[in-house]
């Protein structure tokens, strides 16, 4: 069997026994632990990949998932979700739990532990009275990460994103680093478990007031993401929250889910809570996907930008914009302003570019291509922050926006997070062969689809981890 083959089957074997999927970019790193491996047990790689594919060999298995594991992550990433746990998702189930005095709460591929005891201390923060009970399960494949979690000491490189109040009060130096407050660690518990797995007591049905699983349903073969979609769904109470990574979206409709929108970031809710009490905080969507809004031009503003388009096509920017200037640009439909702000942008008008996206967000914020254009002008306004934001709600407004996965792909590279920049990438590489013609033209910067594949996989080859 050639190195190529065994490779295949090497991931064919993970798929089935993990569920886990791989790049073609991983050939490389899987074949040299293929052989590493088989080495180990004095074994040809064809034998190796016999025995692990025929019979439970569970040894093996912890250790490739030590080997194959992505642990690296900190307490209260992603601030945005966190900001919307602690004042909306909550305080409703708080509410829905006042008979019980109990919020329980997931951490799935909890890794080392920073999100599990960051879920207990936001519960901590939030409960009502000091006899609610809070309880955090952390689940992961990688044994040795457990027991880090179980230790709870972290260097302050995990802490990076942690508030100074939070820090000086649920944690305490230790060792040159810090170790998570007892009152914090009897709140979590951590045990092994396999997301391929169906079985056992962490799935109880209805258990659970939140569930998070971040970036990881991208590294999962389709089917098993989907199966694990379903018993996260039906762990959930009702009326019970899901939180997913930046990378992983469930559209619109997913069976048994509403999707909501505050605090700048999306996130999931268990349908079928009757008189659900809503938290006091920032205006919550659910949302369906509406790419484009319904008003229609006339016959002449269709001509009148159509011309517009090709002369940007054509990089005539001042032509363009003198054109649809003419048409009165206020009084056009939604799509064709959009154009008009595209064109401001380009021509360097970029306080009135941004004006007219914030007007076009406000009016309808279920138009992801209003959110991309506000984030490439706040981005080359220097308000990478805010764009950021801009660029995730376009693409969770619609899974099949190429563009916005690109950016933060590569602003997740400028910044140092070559994990999450690949995983932006890879997503973005894969959409962008059925990218909208249009949308390359006002947001490609003048690249064509070609173009920008070629940029995407050069990024991606340069982020040298698997995505």
């Amino acid at each position: 069997m050639s190195t190529t083959a065994r490779t295949t089957r090497f991931r064919e074997v993970l798929a089935r026994r993990l569920g886990w999927t791989f790049a073609d970019s991983d050939g490389g790193r899987l074949a040299d632990l293929l052989r590493d491996r088989a080495a180990e047990h004095r074994l040809g790689p064809d034998d190796y990949l016999a025995r692990l594919g025929a019979r439970p060999w569970d040894d093996e298995l912890t250790e490739l998932v030590e080997r194959l594991s992505i642990t690296e992550t900190y307490f209260f990433r992603h601030g945005e979700q966190f900001a919307a746990l602690r004042e909306d998702a909550l305080p409703e189930r708080a509410a829905a739990r006042a008979a019980q005095r109990t919020l329980r709460m997931l951490s799935v591929a909890c890794s080392s532990g920073e999100e599990a005891y960051s879920l207990a201390i936001t519960g901590r923060q939030v409960r009502p009275d000091p006899d609610w009970i809070v309880r955090v399960t952390g689940i992961d494949a990688n044994p040795a990460v457990l027991g880090r979690a179980e230790r709870a000491w972290y260097s302050a490189w995990s802490l990076r994103e942690t508030p100074e109040p939070v820090r000086r009060r649920w944690f305490r130096p230790d060792d040159g680093g810090y170790r998570v407050v007892d009152e914090i660690r009897r709140m979590a518990r951590f045990e092994r478990g396999n997301v391929a797995d169906p079985g056992g007591d962490v799935w109880r049905p209805s258990q659970y007031d939140v569930v998070f699983c971040r970036n990881l349903l991208m590294y999962l073969t389709p089917d098993v993401a989907s199966a694990l979609v379903g018993r996260m769904t039906e762990a959930l109470a009702p009326g019970g929250f899901l939180f997913l990574g930046h990378t992983d979206s469930l559209g619109s409709d997913p069976a048994g889910l509403e999707l909501r929108h505050s605090h700048q970031t999306f996130y999931y809710r268990r349908a079928g809570a009757p008189g659900a009490v809503r938290a006091a905080a920032p205006a919550e969507v659910v949302v369906p996907v509406v790419r484009e809004p319904p008003a229609l031009p006339s016959p002449g503003d269709t001509d009148t930008c159509n011309r517009a388009l090709e002369l940007l096509r054509q990089e005539r920017f001042t032509a363009a914009l003198e054109l649809i200037t003419a048409a009165r640009p206020g009084a056009l439909p939604p799509r064709d302003r959009l154009l008009h702000g595209v064109l401001l942008a380009q021509t360097g008008r970029l306080d009135e570019a941004i004006a007219l996206a914030r007007r076009l967000s406000d009016e309808n914020g279920l138009f992801p291509d209003a959110h991309q254009l506000l984030g490439l002008c706040l981005e080359d306004g220097s308000a990478v922050a805010e764009a950021i934001g801009q660029y995730r709600l376009a693409a969770y407004l619609d899974p099949g926006f190429a563009l916005p996965r690109m950016r933060l792909g590569q602003l997740a590279r400028r910044q140092g997070d070559e994990r999450t920049a690949a995983g932006e990438l890879e997503r973005a590489l894969d959409l962008l062969a059925h990218e909208d013609e249009e949308r390359i033209t006002l947001f490609g910067g003048g690249f064509g689809r070609l173009a920008l594949t070629v940029v995407c996989r050069s990024e991606l080859d340069a982020c040298g981890v698997r995505p």
